[in-house]
């Protein structure tokens, strides 16, 4: 099993990217568990939610890693819920990097807020671009001071297509001529702007 997260600010692809990678590859994704967490509690989250949102998040991951399929595609991890944290409240609970370090994670796609529009949804709070520019480069930090193994994901939407199916194929050791041909194949797809 081959586990891949896609990491990095809001309105950047994430959701959209997961599905698109199912949908060429076959495998499982894992949703937000705090968008589920907000649709049912129906207000803002407040620091004492941390800890019960990232819990959800890993019963979620968990339950999938069960299933052990070829590849299990993670919209988010823990990451995001640790610097969420920070950014809303100043804060983290610690368990909570212990807990992202205690994980094995194959490939990092990390998505550049640069290049694609940021869209509300009810629920996003950084309409401005150098915030979530911020929220990007603290992604990359960390992952990099931990040593996790990352692939940078920029450029318009069917330039992250590409580029993703691409990191894919060679995550999950396919022959080369197929990522030429993947590339050659994505490069020639419409694709419509994701809502999300």
């Amino acid at each position: 099993m081959k586990v891949l997260v896609l990491c990095g600010p809001e309105s950047s692809g994430k959701s959209w990217l997961s599905g698109e990678i199912q949908a060429h590859f076959g495998g499982e994704v894992v949703g937000e568990y705090v968008r589920h967490f907000i649709d049912q509690e129906q207000r803002d989250t407040c620091y004492a939610d941390i800890t019960p949102i990232a819990r959800g998040q890993l019963e979620w991951e968990d339950r999938a890693r069960q299933h052990a399929p070829r590849l299990l595609i993670l919209d988010t991890h823990l990451l995001s819920n640790m610097l969420w944290s920070r950014v809303l409240f100043g804060d983290c609970p610690p368990w909570i990097g212990q807990a992202l370090l205690a994980r094995r994670y194959d490939l990092h796609l990390l998505l550049s807020p640069q290049g694609v529009n940021w869209v509300g949804d009810g629920q996003r709070c950084q309409p401005q671009l150098s915030e979530r520019q911020t929220f990007f480069e603290d992604s990359g930090q960390w992952l990099a001071q931990h040593r996790q193994r990352i692939q940078v994901i920029k450029g318009d939407w069917p330039q992250r297509r590409a580029q993703a199916l691409l990191a894919v194929t060679r995550l999950l050791g396919e022959h080369p001529a197929d990522c030429a041909t993947q590339r050659q194949a994505s490069d020639r797809v419409q694709v419509a702007v994701p809502r999300a």
